[in-house]
């Protein structure tokens, strides 16, 4: 994925502020709370699509474009871009507002796709759509 994208894909799904607590010793922000950031963003799409729990099943095509710097407005963006019977496939971006003011600056991208589940952990089938 390149970062020549100019408008987020998909809803706003979570935004928060980048604090100092979640830095690297050169003062970036860790790629591991971007990606916290953005399963947290999948979950909510997901869940509400699926009407209920889900679980992450895998991450793909993770790119780490720009880092992200303290006192960045980082918002999730989430697509879905595929159902199955018991997955939900999304497209998932990061974008930063630099110190809350600008133009947005896609940071990360990649791809999750989450399993609705039971209450016991299993999979199950996910709604159709109008259900």
């Amino acid at each position: 994925m390149t970062n020549a994208v100019r408008q987020p894909t998909g809803e706003l799904a979570l935004r928060t502020v980048a604090m100092p607590a979640d830095t690297n010793p050169a003062g970036d922000i860790f790629g591991g709370w971007i990606m916290s950031l953005m399963d947290l963003a999948a979950g909510i799409s997901a869940g509400t699509r699926a009407e209920g729990r889900v679980a992450t099943a895998a991450v793909s095509n993770l790119s780490f474009l720009q880092p992200v710097k303290v006192g960045d407005v980082v918002c999730v963006y989430t697509d879905i871009v595929r159902t199955g019977r018991s997955s939900i496939t999304l497209g998932v971006e990061a974008w930063v507002l630099r110190r809350g003011q600008g133009q947005r600056v896609r940071v990360t991208a990649a791809d999750f796709v989450l399993v609705a589940v039971d209450d016991a952990g299993r999979p199950r089938m996910v709604p159709t759509v109008g259900s």
